[in-house]
């Protein structure tokens, strides 16, 4: 069966690429550009991180981190996202970037990839829930539940709400496609509803608000920042949108369920960071004019925005929002659990993890590897469980983690750019994709996108979160022992050159198991 706009050519042409890549198809293609743009759109959700971690930005520079900030930010992420794009279009596979990281480098490359971005996607995948569990109670557990904050409430939560989302993703790409694609249009909306009531609530529109540099670093931002100069203030801020708009990979994830691959994800990735930078400005800019004052949002530290949303807010267009923005932050995580478990997926295909073979299964009944789906849900709950309950000094090492997560996943994202810039024209990677950027501007996104991983690695160890350099360091050191240790000698890596011709007969065994005809 094949959908309007994608003829049996179509699947056969996208299966062929899958084939010379020495793989099977035995996920299901159901997803369309939109589907595939809404995954992404849907793990970056504006309704998530640009609110949870507002106070990045409030009690920091000021007006001028959303105003200034948000921009620059985003160009930061978006420098990532041009150049993954050039290379998901010549390699249009599930766990894409563990496959650039291994075909244009070499064995270690990627499955140094492969342990970076899965560490950054399973712990990512709890960090996004904590952060709807946290957005709960200040919205709606405290006030109308009496729920207090206790580390038992927060795993019982989590371990409902992930459990949940692991069961959408078993049953079914199609599922889980209808479902991000609602949450595609509800960000949207929300995002437009929101920054609408919050231009009808503003007492003024003190539109140089937006450009006027402060320092609320120490005491006058609740002890968001340490003090510090206004210079890092601001660039600390950056983190807010470097933070908000990461995800965009799960385009990549899911190339092998997406029609049209090669042509749809990298076009799906550029427009998940566009859009999600566009609507989460004029989201960001509207809440900033709706301030009372600026110097008393700061004050308020990490709960600005239900402080102005209570200050300035008539109390039932309030929860509607937030039960609007409860629900994408939920279909958020769904939407990354879809992308941890197709990495887990793609990285077991090729014996890359413990329990490779169960982890590598698909189900003939939903198409979908189910136990990776499973295992990535329940190592997110265990990580936020275990981290919670450890703590070095004053800090929780759940915090420390959270703060290491974005330096996993961009590194994740560097290492096959920094790759691509040595290989292109190699015999590495002669052939591009039908998304081509050029030669010229491709390397100049991947040089630029190599500079802005120096500046998110500098600006994401500075105080509070100065321990991540040290699990950053650690991490390295782990995984050079394991890599040398254990997987130097076992881990053959995907297959290439006369591995893929040997794999014809085992690509046919595994597609007749899932029920895939017709190739």
């Amino acid at each position: 069966m094949t959908s309007p706009g994608y003829s049996e050519k179509d699947k056969s042409e996208d299966v062929k690429v899958l084939h010379s890549m020495g793989y099977a198809q035995e996920l299901e293609r159901r997803m369309s550009q939109f589907s595939n743009f809404a995954v992404s759109f849907s793990i970056i959700c504006i309704l998530s991180g640009g609110i949870n971690s507002l106070a990045q930005a409030t009690s920091g520079a000021g007006g001028a981190a959303i105003g200034i900030g948000w921009p620059l930010g985003c160009f930061v992420s978006l420098v990532f996202a041009v150049a993954m794009a050039q290379i998901s279009s010549a390699y249009p596979t599930a766990g894409g970037l563990y496959h650039w990281g291994s075909i244009l480098g070499n064995r270690f490359t990627g499955w140094l990839t492969a342990w970076f971005n899965l560490l950054g996607l399973v712990t990512v995948l709890g960090a996004i829930n904590v952060g709807t569990y946290y957005f709960f109670m200040g919205a709606f557990g405290t006030t109308y539940l009496g729920l207090e904050d206790t580390t038992t409430t927060r795993i019982i939560f989590l371990a409902i709400i992930t459990g949940l989302q692991a069961l959408v993703n078993h049953m079914g790409i199609g599922l889980t496609a209808k479902l991000t694609d609602f949450s595609g249009y509800l960000i949207f909306a929300t995002a437009i509803a929101l920054a609408v009531v919050c231009l009808a609530a503003a007492d003024t529109y003190e539109i140089s608000r937006l450009f006027t540099f402060a320092n609320y670093s120490g005491e006058a931002g609740g002890n968001v920042w340490p003090t510090n100069s206004s210079m890092w203030v601001f660039l600390l801020g950056l983190l807010l949108p470097i933070y908000t708009i990461t995800g965009y990979d799960a385009s990549a994830h899911t190339s092998e369920e997406t029609l049209k691959a090669a042509h749809s994800v990298p076009r799906a990735m550029i427009g998940s960071v566009l859009w999600s930078a566009l609507f989460g400005y004029i989201m960001l800019c509207a809440f900033v004019l709706m301030l009372p004052s600026m110097d008393d949002a700061a004050a308020q530290g990490w709960n600005v925005f239900f402080w102005a949303m209570t200050e300035q807010v008539n109390p039932v267009v309030k929860d509607l929002l937030y039960l609007a923005i409860f629900v994408a932050q939920w279909l958020c995580g769904l939407a990354t659990v879809t992308s941890v478990s197709r990495m887990i997926f793609a990285f077991s295909r090729d014996g890359g993890l413990p329990g490779s073979k169960a982890l590598a299964k698909v189900s003939p009944t939903y198409r979908t590897p189910v136990a990776a789906i499973w295992t990535g849900s329940i190592l997110a709950v265990l990580f936020v469980w275990g981290s919670s309950l450890v703590s070095i000094g004053e800090t929780p090492v759940y915090t420390i983690v959270v703060a290491c997560t974005v330096i996993f996943l961009f590194f994740s994202f560097t290492i096959p750019i920094a790759l691509g810039l040595l290989a292109w024209g190699t015999s590495k990677w002669d052939k591009m994709g039908p998304f081509d950027l050029g030669e010229g501007t491709f390397k100049l996104f991947a040089v630029l996108s190599i500079i802005a991983m120096v500046l998110i690695f500098v600006i994401g160890i500075q105080p509070p979160n100065d321990w991540a350099l040290y699990i950053t360091v650690g991490f390295l050191v782990v995984t050079g022992i394991v890599w040398f240790g254990f997987e130097a000698r076992r881990f053959q890596g995907p297959p290439i050159g006369d591995e893929v011709a040997k794999r014809a007969a085992e690509i046919a065994a595994a597609e007749r198991a899932v029920g895939e005809t017709g190739h």
